[in-house]
């Protein structure tokens, strides 16, 4: 199950293509081994690269994949060849079609009722068959403010469902946190996913897939929310595009990033 990982600004990524991770995480969900996957981008990079806190949480994950064209090229730069995209409603929807031959169960834990609702009718209408065993919305509110009681009764809720994958539509950095903080309460197979649940359910217009195939989707999704976005792309974009070329070249002079910075 052990894969092998690259360190990207600090942040270690699973060198797998998408058809290994479809296979090791359908694998690992019929033999009922417990963990969390985060799907990953530039935006989730240079949050753990300024913070190591987060940083520890996202390289503690079964698997840790990339969401983001940058950050596949990032890879592909520092020696992972054949490396792809693992776009997080692409997954989602993957596993969702291959998972109905083996029977595998889903949770759904985040996004508004609507959200929620319109997600489950997309799903079971594009894939007849799959098996949705719960589907939760809860409170919105500081991680912090949650009780070890209700951490306990949640992860409850979802095992006494019988879920192998449980997809967590919080956003990041929370979901990454909620998924650490329940590792080892719930039985089956976490996936942070962001905002997958808007975009598979309707509720959110994805970007054209031609903005999508050359790694501009952020610019789409700047584009349709400014004001919410524009902090994190204006700064994090140019930052880890500096930060990359750094680690590269230290790469190539055979020095250690992180102990040369």
């Amino acid at each position: 199950m052990e894969q092998a990982k690259i360190s990207v600004l600090g942040s270690h990524y699973s060198c797998v293509d998408r058809a290994a991770v479809h296979r090791v995480l359908l694998s690992a969900a019929l033999e009922k081994k417990p963990g969390y996957v985060c799907v990953s981008n530039v935006h989730t990079t240079m949050m753990g690269f300024f913070d190591p806190t987060y940083q520890a949480i996202t390289n503690g994950a079964l698997l840790a994949v990339p969401d983001g064209l940058p950050l596949v090229w990032a890879m592909r730069s520092l020696g992972v060849r054949g490396q792809d995209r693992v776009r997080g409603p692409s997954l989602m929807r993957d596993l969702f079609d291959l998972g109905r031959a083996s029977e595998i169960r889903h949770y759904l834990y985040g996004g508004s009722p609507e959200a929620l609702r319109k997600l489950q009718d997309a799903l079971l209408s594009a894939y007849p068959g799959a098996q949705i065993v719960g589907a939760e919305s809860p409170p919105f509110r500081p991680l912090e403010s949650i009780s070890p009681e209700e951490w306990q009764e949640s992860a409850d809720r979802i095992n006494r469902s019988g879920a192998h994958f449980v997809w967590v539509g919080l956003g990041a950095p929370k979901q990454e946190k909620w998924m650490w903080e329940q590792r080892g309460r719930v039985n089956g197979i976490m996936f942070g996913i962001g905002a997958a649940f808007d975009l598979i359910s309707g509720v959110v217009p994805e970007a054209p897939g031609f903005l999508q195939a050359i790694g501009m989707e952020w610019a789409y999704r700047l584009f349709r929310e400014p004001n919410r976005l524009w902090r994190r792309y204006i700064f994090n974009n140019p930052a880890f595009l500096v930060l990359w070329t750094v680690q590269v070249f230290l790469k190539f002079a055979g020095k250690d990033f992180k102990r040369n910075l």
